[in-house]
């Protein structure tokens, strides 16, 4: 009687399947790794909330998905080696104020990104943040020092002292290293706000304007979907917070309770940029809504909203 053999068919099918298995897992390994290395993660939430959000209150608020690069990566000549770090609106002087980390000086820009002067800030170490406060004031911070120090600039001025003004300890932060980074002046509610680059976290400090009172505040948050903390701004019509992340790639607005509204992606090919921000530390908006945004190590871009 004639003897059967057992079939090969089956092991050519194990193998095709444990094949195909392999692939399917290597395909999700690159997409997992691409989507976390453009940050998808941290946009895709905030993409699907923004469809919910009503066109009442899209009206309402900054909604950054409208807004479109009018000046897109002007280069700040000679500051290449500086590394700009925050900029800060002057409704005052209708000017923009920047900082340069890395050889401490403050620079004044024009609303088109060109430099008007340049202030040595004498006895920073790492100066991070800036903003317009009252009467002239500005608040500097200085990540490696942990201090805010209230400055006083007028159109005479040239160079800056830390020594020559008053200077508030921020205290030590969880990384040290990547301590207070971020401030921004909160008139609405007459306070500064401070922001820690990572892990991102959020303080407030009661000011008149000028003079810090009392400690600071850390504001309780759980809408810091993004990776670092790079800066800080106040929309002066909505009252809105705008949020900056560098290594997010994105910047966020939050309403008067903290709570998520919009954002937009600094990735290229969107909000016309036509190349990805390569890092971007520093943000501010007008009285008209216009926004600026400064990048290492001497980009200046600015962005309107689209009616």
């Amino acid at each position: 009687m004639a003897v059967s053999l057992p079939s090969s068919k089956p092991k050519l099918r194990s193998r095709f399947v444990l094949r195909w298995y392999s692939w399917l897992f290597l395909v999700g390994v690159v997409i997992y790794g691409v989507s976390w290395a453009m940050h998808w993660d941290d946009r895709g939430l905030l993409w699907v909330a923004e469809g919910f959000e009503t066109p009442a209150e899209r009206q309402a608020s900054i909604w950054l998905p409208d807004y479109q690069a009018v000046i897109d990566a002007k280069l700040l000549p000679g500051m290449e080696k500086d590394e700009a770090s925050d900029v800060s609106y002057n409704p005052q002087t209708k000017t923009l104020f920047s900082v340069m980390g890395k050889n401490a000086f403050l620079v004044e820009l024009s609303l088109q990104g060109d430099v008007l002067r340049k202030m040595p800030l004498n006895g920073w170490n790492n100066p991070e943040g800036v903003t317009v406060m009252e009467n002239g004031l500005m608040a500097v911070v200085d990540e490696r020092d942990h201090s805010l120090t209230v400055v006083k600039v007028d159109a005479a001025t040239t160079q800056l002292n830390k020594a020559d003004f008053t200077s508030y300890d921020l205290g030590p932060s969880k990384d040290q290293n990547k301590a207070f980074e971020a401030v921004t002046w909160d008139k609405r509610n007459q306070q500064v706000v401070l922001g820690e680059e990572r892990p991102p976290a959020l303080f407030t400090w009661k000011s008149d304007g000028g003079t810090l009172t009392g400690d600071k505040q850390k504001l309780a948050s759980t809408e810091l979907d993004m990776r670092n903390l790079s800066a800080l701004a106040i929309d002066p019509r909505t009252g809105h917070m705008l949020v900056l992340s560098a290594d997010s790639h994105m910047l966020l607005e939050l309403d008067e309770k903290g709570k998520q509204v919009s954002f937009m992606t600094l990735l290229g090919g969107f909000n016309g940029l036509k190349h990805t921000i390569p890092r971007a530390e520093g943000v501010t908006m007008d009285e008209d809504g216009t926004l600026y945004i400064v990048s290492e190590p001497n980009l200046f871009y600015r962005f309107e909203k689209q009616k």
